[in-house]
């Protein structure tokens, strides 16, 4: 069973958020971490967040967790932190799969807050391209504000325009990032129009718990 360390949200999470349990081929249990609201873990850099993402992957982790993840990728900055704390893998955020990516680019919420110890923290280079989502779009503001409602129709049309900018920009790019958690339902809209493979958390928990149940990681 894989262990999902949830921020404190009430936006919705369709089918291919890491927060659906629908979007997993295995057994999943979520585990809200209380007051870690989207914008405090986003643009913040307290580690005094550390200790309660511990206290429930501990707690996951009792239950049968054999792995945990968390739902926001901006918690890449304390992946070795939570990996020490923790008895089991611990994959923070889809950034951990650039590594291994051609020629990668990253599609995030707030490009403004994604910084160098982000990649830094995951063994990533802190040089690769990134994109944010529009400032005060829709899409935007109810994650970062975690507001009740969620247009998906604003969502994949701010992923796609997000897209098309870094390939404007870095037209050499062979594969896209989502780094977000709640972007993966419209990867296959965004790998369609812009003809790249697109990594998520979602694929890559897939991928690691694969490994993981194989003997292989």
């Amino acid at each position: 069973m894989l262990g999902i360390l949830m921020l404190d949200t009430r936006f919705p999470r369709p089918v291919g958020d890491i927060g659906h349990a629908g979007s997993f081929a295995f057994a999943v249990r979520h585990r809200v971490v209380r007051g870690a609201d989207p914008a405090a873990i986003v643009r913040g850099s307290d580690s005094r967040w550390v200790q309660p993402f511990v206290q429930a992957g501990l707690d996951l982790v009792r239950e049968g967790a054999t792995a945990l993840a968390t739902s926001c990728g901006f918690l890449a900055r304390w992946q070795r932190e939570l990996q020490a704390a923790l008895p089991v893998p611990v994959w923070s955020s889809a950034l951990l799969a650039l590594p291994a990516l051609p020629q990668p680019g990253v599609i995030t919420i707030e490009a403004a807050s994604l910084r160098a110890e982000h990649f830094l923290a995951v063994g990533a280079d802190p040089a690769t391209p990134v994109e944010g989502i529009t400032p005060g779009s829709p899409l935007h503001r109810s994650l970062l504000l975690d507001l009740p409602t969620l247009d998906a129709a604003d969502a994949q049309a701010q992923v796609l325009a997000a897209g098309q900018r870094l390939l404007a920009r870095h037209p050499g790019l062979q594969s896209l990032l989502l780094e977000c958690t709640n972007l993966p339902p419209y990867a296959p809209a965004l790998q369609a129009a812009c003809g790249r493979p697109v990594h998520h958390v979602v694929s890559l928990l897939h991928q690691r718990m694969q490994a993981l149940e194989s003997g292989a990681g």
